[in-house]
């Protein structure tokens, strides 16, 4: 499959990030990916997404609110619940234990961040996966405005090195355009291998999926990246990141 065919789909699983509190958005009752952008909840819009790509094979996970995010849930799609709100690398850990180890590809999206994704998209980063026998790729978008937003580092030859956020990062590293919307896909037999090995921030106590990139590198296991140049993104943190999504979605 080097030249980029897609898979068997049901060698892919997709895990859709759902368990986090939300704090800016103030959400107490229901978890934030609830939230309808023009009528339709977050998730919603997320889960539509990954089908049209082709992929059936989903879990969610669910932890503040769960019982919001349940609601909007058919029954094919598997639930598993982040009793422990570890960060990003944690949840999917706990998510690893509801797939099959015959599963051959993990994609991974956050539940409020990746509603104006599109099959395609999702698809191209698959080919962009299989054609260059990554262990691990993930879309990258240039913005005008990076802030609160992971830099892409590259090497001299235009290889990915890591992952700053914009708190650790230097003067010249927050000039970076090219910043992490934070959809990745994995390797299976990387991912079960190095997860366990994702360290503990000394800040905030939690496990961050982005360590996985440094430790691809530093191990020699191809990283791959699909870059798009002209992707209305957002990501939903804040009332007023929640209307400007509502702006900038086109039905």
């Amino acid at each position: 499959m080097k030249n980029g065919h897609l898979p068997d789909f049901n060698e892919i699983w997709a895990v859709v990030l759902a368990a986090g509190k939300g704090k800016r958005m103030k959400a107490r009752e229901k978890n934030k990916v609830t939230y309808t952008i023009k009528g339709v909840p977050m998730i919603t819009r997320t889960l539509n997404i990954i089908k049209s790509a082709g992929i059936n094979n989903i879990v969610v996970v669910v932890g503040f609110a769960k019982k919001s995010v349940l609601s909007l849930l058919d029954e094919k799609i598997k639930t598993i619940e982040q009793k422990k709100r570890l960060g990003t690398g944690h949840a999917l850990k706990v998510a690893l234990n509801t797939i099959p180890i015959s599963a051959k590809y993990i994609l991974v999206l956050n539940g409020d961040d990746s509603f104006l994704y599109s099959g395609d998209i999702i698809n191209k980063l698959i080919r962009t996966h299989i054609r260059n026998e990554s262990k691990f790729s993930l879309i990258t978008i240039e913005v005008e405005n990076q802030y609160g937003l992971g830099r892409i580092l590259r090497d001299e030859n235009r290889k990915i090195i890591g992952i700053v956020e914009e708190k650790d990062a230097t003067e010249s590293q927050r000039k970076i355009k090219e910043v992490n919307p934070a959809c990745y896909l994995f390797s299976s037999d990387f991912l079960r291998k190095y997860i366990n090995k994702i360290p503990k921030s000394n800040i905030s106590g939690e496990y961050y999926l982005v360590s996985l990139v440094e430790m691809a590198v530093k191990n020699k296991q191809p990283v791959s990246a699909f870059t798009i140049n002209n992707l209305s993104w957002r990501g939903v943190n804040t009332p007023e990141e929640l209307f400007e999504a509502e702006r900038i979605i086109v039905e």
